[in-house]
């Protein structure tokens, strides 16, 4: 595996793993953060997506599908932008950029990876 397939496939796992929990139990990883706990189904939608997410990144990872490591280092860098955005207007707590700085740092970790590989191969 390449150094940017292991990246992807670490996040792959960690979106597995935010998605189940999400999922079965939502309120311990919220309450870690000092988030709300709610009481509509949508966080549990927002888990389904994240372990479905991480099933493609797991699978990406698996065939060395490079192309989609390159594509998710961008939309994983507008992860915290995002966040960032919605703790200005007030839409959510600072806590939230704590989820949005694993993100940046597998985008860091990606690209990266993606230059090594780069240059291992040229």
């Amino acid at each position: 595996m390449t150094k940017a397939a292991r990246s992807v496939f670490a996040f792959g796992v960690y979106l597995v793993a935010l998605g189940l929990t999400l999922v079965v139990a939502p309120n311990f990883p919220l309450s870690l953060f000092g988030m709300p706990t709610p009481d509509e189904p949508w966080i549990r939608v927002a888990g389904m997506l994240a372990l479905l997410l991480g099933y493609y990144y797991v699978q990406c990872a698996r065939a060395e599908l490079r192309r989609f490591f390159e594509l998710t280092v961008g939309a994983r860098f507008a992860v915290i932008v995002f966040f960032a955005a919605f703790v200005a207007l007030g839409f959510a707590k600072p806590t939230l950029l704590l989820f949005g700085t694993v993100d940046l740092a597998g985008a860091i970790w990606t690209a990266l990876a993606l230059r090594a590989d780069a240059a291992a191969r040229a």
